[in-house]
C-alpha cells in the first residue's frame, strides 16, 4: 500500500496536514478507483442489459464482472446470490421487506444484538410495526460483549430471522457470529449478518461462516458511494419476492399479470450503478494487493499502539475511559473523558478541537443510540482505522488529543 495512492491524504486542514481517522463512517479512494469512475464514464458509459450497440454491450459485461468479482471476494458459491444495493442500509431494508413479506406474521419475532447500528433494527422495527410481529434483543454481558446464553432463551417457535452485526462500529468488538449461526442453523432459523464494518477489515468467506444473508457497503472499503450487496444463499434468494418494482427486474408485464425475472436481476429494479459496480470491483482489486490478512494485522496493531499512546498523554487530573478495552478490537476505539470533578467532556467538544488540529474523527452515538443508552451515555469520541493509516497518525492525534484535554479539563 502507497499513502501517495490516496490523494485526499495530501490535504490541509486548518493549515495542518489532514489525518484522517473517520473511516469507519466512509473511507478514502485510491487513484485507481477514482480513475475508474472517470474512464466510466469517458469511455463506455451506457445502459446495461437493454441495448444491443457496443457501448451497452461493454457496460454490461464491465457490471457483471464486478458482481463476480464481489462473490470471489467473499466467497459465494455463484454470481446470482450478489444483490446490488444502494449500500448496507438499502440492503437490509430489501431483505426485511421482502424477506418480511413472504414469511413474517402476526404473533413471529424477529432477533437483532444489543450493539447494532440503526440500519440493522430500524427495518426490522418497521418489519414488526407492519406484520405485528416483536423484535428481541441479545442483551451485553457486562464486558460489552454478547450473552449467546440469552439467545437460546429468545428463539421459540416463532423466531423466523436473526440479524446481527459482524464487528460492532461503536466497540470495535467482533461478536461470535459463527457460534451464533450455529444456535439459529440447529432452530432452523436463517441468520443474517451486518457485515459494513468487518467485509473492509478481515477475511470473510460466507460459505465457511455459514451465514444465510449478508450485508456490506462498498464506500467502507475504498470504494465509491451508493452501492452495496445484499449476498443471500440462493435456495432462501428463490423463495423470497422482489422488494421493488420496475424495469429489470421483470420476465413479462401483462395488464392481469407480471412474471419476475431470475436471480439475481429480479432484486435489482431500475437502472444500476453499473459504473459504481465497475468502480467497486477495482476497490476490491486494491484490496486483495495489500493483502486482507495483512489489512487485519496492521489495523489491529494501530488499534493496540493507539490505546497504549492514549494512556502515555498527560490527562490534567482528567478520566479517560476507553470501551470494551480489554477485548479485541478490529479498527475502532471509542472513549470519552471526564474531568476532574467526573464530569463527562463533551464528545462534540473534543472533536472539534481535534479538527482544528487537522485529525479526523467522529463524535456521537454513532447511530447506535440503544448502545448508548445501555452504557448510560449519550455519546462517545471514536477513533477508527484504515489501511493507510499509520504510527505517525496515531502520534499526531494523541498530541493532539492531549492538547484538547488541556485546554477542556
Amino acid at each position: 500500500m502507497n499513502r501517495a495512492d490516496f490523494p485526499i491524504l495530501q490535504e490541509t486542514v486548518y493549515g495542518k496536514p489532514l489525518v484522517y481517522l473517520d473511516n469507519a463512517a466512509t473511507s478514502q479512494k485510491p487513484v485507481q478507483v477514482i480513475n475508474a469512475i472517470t474512464y466510466a464514464y469517458e469511455h463506455c458509459n451506457a445502459n446495461i442489459h437493454r441495448g444491443v450497440h457496443k457501448l451497452s454491450q461493454i457496460a454490461t459485461t464491465m457490471h457483471e464482472e464486478a458482481r463476480a468479482a464481489v462473490a470471489s471476494f467473499i466467497g459465494a458459491a455463484s454470481p446470482k446470490e450478489i444483490i446490488f444495493t444502494k449500500g448496507t442500509t438499502d440492503a437490509v431494508n430489501t431483505l426485511a421487506f421482502s424477506f418480511g413479506e413472504a414469511l413474517v406474521h402476526a404473533g413471529d419475532n424477529i432477533i437483532v444484538s444489543a450493539v447494532e447500528h440503526h440500519s440493522n433494527i430500524v427495518p426490522w422495527q418497521m418489519l414488526c410495526q407492519r406484520k405485528k410481529a416483536q423484535l428481541r434483543v441479545i442483551p451485553l454481558h457486562a464486558d460489552l460483549t454478547l450473552n449467546t446464553n440469552a439467545l437460546q432463551d429468545l428463539i421459540d417457535d416463532h423466531t423466523r430471522l436473526i440479524s446481527v452485526a459482524h464487528i460492532s462500529n461503536v466497540l470495535g468488538t467482533k461478536n461470535p457470529v459463527k457460534q451464533i449461526i450455529q444456535i439459529a442453523h440447529s432452530h432452523g432459523i436463517p441468520i443474517c449478518v451486518d457485515g459494513a464494518q468487518s467485509v473492509p477489515h478481515i477475511h470473510i468467506n460466507v460459505q465457511e461462516m455459514g451465514c444465510d444473508f449478508l450485508v456490506f457497503s462498498a464506500h467502507k472499503m475504498y470504494g465509491p458511494t451508493g452501492i452495496g450487496v445484499l449476498y443471500g444463499k440462493e435456495h432462501w434468494l428463490d423463495q423470497l419476492p422482489p422488494a421493488e418494482g420496475g424495469g429489470e427486474m421483470i420476465n413479462h408485464v401483462r395488464w392481469d399479470n407480471t412474471t419476475y425475472n431470475t436471480l439475481p436481476y429480479k432484486f435489482e429494479a431500475g437502472t444500476p450503478d453499473f459504473n459504481g459496480s465497475y468502480a467497486f470491483a477495482k476497490a476490491i482489486d486494491y484490496i486483495l494487493s495489500v493483502g486482507q490478512d495483512a489489512i487485519e494485522q496492521h489495523e489491529k496493531q494501530l488499534v493496540q499502539l493507539t490505546q497504549q499512546a492514549m494512556h502515555n498523554i498527560h490527562l490534567n487530573g482528567c478520566t479517560l475511559h476507553i470501551y470494551a478495552e480489554e477485548q479485541d478490537k478490529y479498527g475502532v476505539i471509542s472513549f470519552n473523558v471526564y474531568n476532574s470533578h467526573n464530569t463527562l467532556i463533551h464528545p462534540y467538544d473534543i472533536g472539534v478541537l481535534l479538527d482544528k488540529q487537522g485529525v479526523a474523527i467522529r463524535t456521537g452515538h454513532h447511530c447506535a443510540e440503544p448502545l448508548m443508552d445501555t452504557l448510560g451515555i449519550p455519546g462517545t469520541v471514536r477513533v477508527s482505522f484504515g489501511l493507510y493509516n499509520d504510527e505517525n497518525d496515531i502520534h499526531t492525534f494523541a498530541s493532539a488529543l492531549e492538547k484538547a484535554i488541556s485546554m477542556l479539563g
